[in-house]
């Protein structure tokens, strides 16, 4: 990157604004406050009807590139035409013919046709691509890099990681044509297997934890309650943020919420929205659990942040999904921690790297709800237990979990000549 700062760098994101990436938002903002001057660039349109906050700090411009192909095809033609002039365009048409080979899909024709137009487009004075994202995005910065010439890197998290094919990530990696100066990941066993694809250039695949803004998740004014579900007036109030998809674990979730002991006294809030939300609603119908939870669907951030003051303990229980989708280490498990709240979760990739068992919180395995309904059981019975986890969570949250050291750890990325250099 020679040695200097970017005059602009263009961001690719999948989709922008969303709800669920509060992560992308945060990095976005404290990259601006580091004085970078950022481009956004998405493949998608926003689908969420409310924003963050923080979206309407970030003073980025963003151009939306052609969702679907056919639905802009004068734009996509006129970005056809003018790659012809470009000396990147063999380059990039061979990449993306090796991967169609592999990939025979109207995916990778559209991620193609995408790079045409953000090559013929190109924000003015972006001098480095950054896509978050291994999978899509990153296809498409690697093919407009090749057309364009200008470097690129990539932020990999984790659904994008697990559900890629290994060649394609390798190519992304570590291969001959095209591959990301560097890529910077958020968890340690997402490091581990991109760094085992990336071969000999393992040494550009960086750790970052995306951490908090602290200032924006001060800690929580409120005493930890004394509530042990004995007071049907007055029961444990459980909190689950996340999408209503497969690896969220919401079915095995309701499961455990059956066999809890008929004299326990809680009260499930769920906030997330979703495709399976009617029928884990319907699932909660049939175990008889329906009154005992409410649906809130997608918050602000908020909204969400006096839901974790205002509860007891956080649950989530992810498992890996039949795609091999799975979490990293959620961003809700490091906000809920900052806020005293006890988590119980799963031992599922990065969990882990947040919750130590007994000692920051409660994991138990995924896909068993009896050993998840035993955890429940113990820990909503035992406030004193609840207070001891959450502070201890908070406090390794509030040591090691500052967004400030992954924005350093970004700028430094961005602004060094050598990324083998990087820390």
């Amino acid at each position: 990157m020679g040695g200097t700062r970017p005059s602009r760098l263009v961001v690719l994101l999948k989709g922008y604004p969303r709800l669920s990436e509060t992560f992308i938002a945060q990095e976005l903002l404290g990259l601006e406050r580091a004085g970078f001057d950022l481009a956004l660039v998405s493949l998608r349109h926003p689908t969420d009807k409310k924003r963050h906050p923080i979206h309407d700090e970030i003073r980025a411009p963003v151009m939306y590139l052609p969702e679907y192909l056919h639905q802009e095809p004068l734009r996509v033609l006129r970005a056809v035409f003018a790659a012809r002039r470009r000396p990147g365009l063999g380059a990039a048409f061979r990449a993306f013919r090796a991967d169609l080979a592999r990939d025979l899909t109207r995916n990778r024709v559209r991620r193609f046709g995408q790079a045409l137009v953000l090559a013929a487009e190109w924000p003015g004075g972006g001098d480095w691509l950054h896509a978050h994202f291994i999978h899509t995005p990153a296809s498409v910065a690697r093919y407009a890099s090749l057309l364009t010439g200008t470097g690129w890197s990539c932020s990999a998290h984790a659904k994008d990681i697990w559900t890629s094919p290994d060649w394609e990530l390798s190519e992304k990696l570590g291969g001959r044509v095209g591959p990301a100066d560097w890529t910077v990941t958020c968890t340690s066993v997402g490091a581990q297997q991109l760094r085992r694809l990336a071969g000999p250039r393992a040494d550009r695949v960086h750790l970052s934890y995306h951490g908090l803004d602290l200032c924006r998740f001060a800690p929580n004014p409120a005493e930890p309650s004394g509530r042990d579900g004995s007071d049907p007036g007055d029961p444990v109030r459980l909190l689950s943020v996340g999408r209503a998809v497969e690896k969220k674990g919401y079915d095995v979730l309701l499961e455990a919420l059956a066999r809890l002991p008929a004299g326990l006294h809680w009260r499930l809030e769920h906030i997330g929205g979703g495709d399976l939300l009617p029928a884990l609603q319907a699932q909660a119908e049939r175990l008889g659990l329906a009154d005992r939870i409410d649906w809130r669907r997608a918050q602000d951030q908020r909204e969400v942040l006096a839901r974790y003051r205002a509860s007891d303990l956080f649950v989530l229980a992810c498992r890996i999904g039949h795609d091999g989708d799975r979490d990293g280490l959620p961003n809700v498990l490091v906000e809920a921690s900052s806020q005293h709240l006890a988590c119980l979760s799963t031992d599922v990739s990065g969990v882990v790297e947040l919750l130590d068992d007994g000692e920051t919180g409660v994991v138990v395995p995924p896909e068993d709800p009896a050993a998840l309904a035993a955890a429940l059981t113990r820990l909503i019975g035992d406030p004193g237990a609840r207070a001891r986890l959450g502070a201890a969570a908070e406090a390794r949250v509030r040591a090691e979990f500052d967004c400030h050291a992954s924005i350093d750890t970004l700028a430094g990325l961005f602004g060094r000549p050598d990324a083998e250099q990087a820390a």
